[in-house]
């Protein structure tokens, strides 16, 4: 009986200990899935504030070229009220 008892307890233990480790299998794939997913997120946001800022430039790209051409030309307003 006590062989039994321990042969019982023992095949009780191992599937616990089996259960536990497939758990935390779950978990760490989990765990790395969400951290990809995060870093793509980051990546994207990367990518659009950089798109917003070459846009930035470009316009102000653009505003200095009209200043320019109106400083050139003589039509840039003469009380001071220029676009910049």
């Amino acid at each position: 009986m006590k062989k039994l008892s321990l042969l019982l307890l023992a095949a009780v233990f191992s599937l616990s200990i089996y259960s536990c480790r497939e758990t935390t299998e779950e978990k760490t794939e989990d765990a790395m899935e969400d951290a990809a997913d995060d870093m793509e997120d980051a990546a994207d946001d990367v990518a659009d504030d950089m798109d917003d800022m070459e846009n930035d430039v470009e316009a102000a790209a653009e505003n200095v070229e009209t200043e320019v051409e109106e400083e050139i030309n003589g039509t840039d307003d003469v009380n001071g009220d220029d676009d910049m």
